[in-house]
């Protein structure tokens, strides 16, 4: 990046009042001038121009950052006088919260000095407001306009009755998966239960089998001791 002094004049423009143009042959990437002026805040800068007549399209105002605005209306340089194209040579640089017009091509002796504006639209803008910062760069694609973006944000549109069915249909949608979901949960613990209702009646046949197997070995017992009684008693007798 180079820096250069007296390498332009200002003069009238064809494009819009004064312009700045190359004295001598400018290289690519050359830093012409800083913009300069009072720094002020943004709610400073609205104050003071508030009045300003809506159709009135020339500004002096160069925004920093969200905090910073330069007026160049007040102690400003040539930089001021750089006019707007959509097919500018030069663009502007902010470092260190400075802003300085460089050239972005190699630019010949005579030719003014132009960048790209791209004043950013707000949502209060007059309906003619395109037409206030209209662009006459003369460039065969010109948009236009001064400002950015190159179009105005499209009103919100009303909600349309298929619209408003088509958020029914995926409401209903979501409703109707939402209770597959709870049927199928339904249908686990309904199968769940019914294993569990299977395993104690298993356990149940298994304690009444048990408890026979028990009886019959009792009934065993007290047989082969009423054998065994008897057996007793006849020897006795002899």
């Amino acid at each position: 990046m180079t820096t250069s002094y007296a390498l332009y004049e200002v003069r009238r423009s064809n494009v819009h009042g004064l312009g700045v143009f190359a004295t001598r042959r400018i290289a690519k990437g050359t830093r012409i001038v800083e913009y300069l002026g009072e720094r002020v805040s943004h709610k400073e800068a609205d104050r003071r121009y508030e009045s300003k007549d809506e159709n009135d399209s020339h500004t002096f105002l160069f925004i920093v950052d969200s905090r910073t605005v330069i007026d160049a209306g007040v102690d400003g340089n040539d930089a001021r006088y750089v006019n707007h194209s959509c097919d500018p040579n030069c663009e502007s640089v902010v470092e260190g919260r400075r802003v300085y017009i460089e050239s972005i091509r190699a630019i010949e002796p005579g030719t003014e000095l132009t960048y790209d504006y791209q004043i950013q639209r707000e949502d209060d803008d007059p309906p003619n407001i395109d037409e206030v910062f209209a662009c006459r760069c003369g460039f065969a694609q010109c948009r236009g306009t001064m400002l950015w973006p190159t179009q105005r944000k499209p009103a919100r549109k009303k909600t349309t009755p298929r619209r408003k069915q088509k958020r029914a249909d995926k409401t209903a949608q979501r409703a109707d998966k939402a209770t597959r979901r709870t049927v199928k949960a339904t249908r686990r613990t309904d199968k769940a239960g019914r294993r569990a209702d299977k395993a104690a009646k298993r356990a149940e046949g298994a304690g009444k089998r048990a408890e026979r197997a028990g009886q019959k070995g009792g009934r065993g017992r007290s047989e082969a001791r009423r054998r065994t009684a008897r057996s007793k008693r006849g020897g006795r007798r002899r």
